[in-house]
């Protein structure tokens, strides 16, 4: 059966307890933080039934830094009675000195004569023996081997490693309600492991969706076109799936009717994920279709983009989390710089050839690029008629994401920079919404450091001003390391929390 145990500080008068284990805690019912601090000796869950003699038996062992084994009757916080089993073990360091003591705790209610309480005077013996086995049903169940039904239907803690090692559950996934066979629960392991493929999957067409409407880097190529049939494919069975996953409702009660769910997704967010999932490069794969056509389908891919909902969906799991906002506001920052470097090399090509005149603007940045690393434009006399050359895609995609990338961080070198009207008018509109955006991240990144570093700078300075302390009044070395112990020891466990006020 599970061990149950305190950690008392043996160092310190009333020897306080520094560490009760979840054992201790179910066993008594006090929670940890009611625990800390109070007596080793348990003398908070003495009452009117503990004998005396044992009380004093207890305190002389803990005065003598004896080890020793007592049955005694404590009060579990509820104020049921209770016959324990206690062992108390001192535990020496290196100088032979006791720094602490190790109290145990075993049930044996079932083992001793029922006990007579207030609630139970005028009972007759077997009437108060069947209370104490009903009120033992936990010890019952240590003792009896467990099925291996149990074994096999243990909570899986793979969803809760997945949402970012959530330690509470809620209440409604503490106990499986039942659903339906064809009904998945939004919390299972599955469903969560899902999530997250579909979420890894919005961030691939969120970078890939723009950059190959820009580049055009799909016209005829089948792998491209395979690929994201079967993303499509996949958002597309996320929807039928979402027909059939429960949801929390308004209450916190899990609803796991079909046809409420049913409603509350078309309510929601189903009109969004449908126009999402819609196959815009089927379109593209047949030949002779109109060119017009073909490139409004081309540019509607980017309603792709709306997958990103799913996104903000889920933003509600990790705000709580100093880390996770960090990370996802450098990926937000990544991905606008993303987006708009596609857009600024859209400007550049539409803007590079005059279509009309078939000549060139060497005013462009595109050909100012090109002409910079030695690979200029050329024009084809005698094949094609039409310009060629110029800088690979590769070249021209990261020295777009170098410009956006130093325009929204305020840099701005100006060896790559704005030249025609429609470059500047973009330029212009990007250095505003980047001033916002660095602002706004990069705001929030420093109060989440402070946030980070403000407990330890609590702790430091309270640490120095204890210290000061001890030698402004010239304390004894052997109390003033005391002090520092019981101090260290507290901060350990509470981290700094009022657990009174909280």
């Amino acid at each position: 059966s599970e061990s149950s145990f305190l950690l008392g500080n043996a160092q310190i008068v009333d020897w306080p307890v520094v560490y009760s284990n979840d054992g201790f805690c179910k066993l008594s019912g006090y929670h940890r933080a009611d625990v800390m601090q109070k007596s080793s000796t348990c003398s908070f869950m003495y009452g009117e039934l503990t004998d005396k003699k044992t009380i004093e038996k207890v305190r002389q062992t803990f005065d003598n830094y004896e080890s020793n084994c007592f049955e005694i009757l404590l009060y579990k916080k509820n104020r049921t009675p209770v016959w324990f089993y206690m062992q108390i073990a001192p535990i020496r360091n290196e100088h032979e000195k006791v720094v602490l003591f190790l109290c145990t705790f075993k049930d044996i209610t079932l083992f001793k004569q029922p006990i007579e309480d207030d609630s139970t005077k005028g009972w007759t013996k077997f009437a108060r023996l069947t209370r104490a086995l009903t009120n033992s049903r936990s010890v019952l169940q240590q003792l009896t081997p467990m099925n291996k039904a149990e074994v096999v239907h243990k909570h899986s803690r793979l969803a809760e490693v997945l949402q970012l090692g959530s330690d509470i559950l809620p209440q409604y996934k503490q106990e499986a309600p039942k659903t339906p066979p064809h009904i998945i629960l939004h919390y299972c392991a599955f469903k969560t492991t899902w999530d997250w493929v579909i979420l890894i999957l919005t961030f691939y067409t969120a970078i890939m969706v723009p950059y190959n409407v820009s580049f055009k880097t799909k016209q005829n190529n089948i792998a491209w076109l395979v690929l994201d049939s079967v993303v499509d494919v996949i958002f597309l069975v996320d929807i039928v799936l979402n027909f059939h996953t429960t949801f929390v409702g308004p209450g916190g009660e899990v609803i796991s009717d079909p046809k409420l769910i049913r409603m509350n997704y078309l309510k929601t967010w189903f009109v969004i994920d449908l126009l999402s999932c819609l196959p815009y490069d089927i379109i593209n794969a047949f030949e002779n279709v109109d060119e017009g056509i073909s490139s409004l389908f081309s540019s509607l891919k980017v309603v792709r983009l709306l997958r990103l909902g799913r996104v903000a969906r889920k933003l509600d799991h990790y705000l709580e989390y100093g880390a996770a906002v960090l990370v996802l506001l450098v990926c937000v920052f990544g991905l606008v710089a993303h987006w708009l470097a596609c857009i600024w090399y859209s400007i550049g090509d539409y803007e590079v050839i005059d279509e009309v005149t078939n000549t060139i603007k060497t005013d462009s940045w595109l050909y100012q690029l090109a002409l910079s690393i030695g690979t200029p434009y050329r024009y084809n006399t005698t094949g094609s008629g039409q310009w060629e050359g110029g800088p690979s895609k590769d070249s021209l995609y990261i020295s777009s994401l170098y410009f956006t990338m130093t325009s929204l961080t305020t840099i701005g070198f100006g060896n790559i920079a704005p030249t025609t009207d429609g470059e500047k008018i973009f330029s212009v509109a990007m250095m505003m919404v980047g001033s916002l955006l660095y602002a706004t991240i990069f705001g929030n990144v420093t109060t989440i450091f402070q946030q980070m570093y403000a407990n330890t700078n609590r702790y430091h300075e309270m640490l120095n001003n204890v210290r000061d302390f001890l030698k402004l009044y010239q304390v004894p070395k052997g109390l003033s390391e005391r002090v520092m112990d019981y101090i260290v020891s507290t901060w350990s466990m509470s981290k700094g929390i009022d657990t009174e006020k909280v």
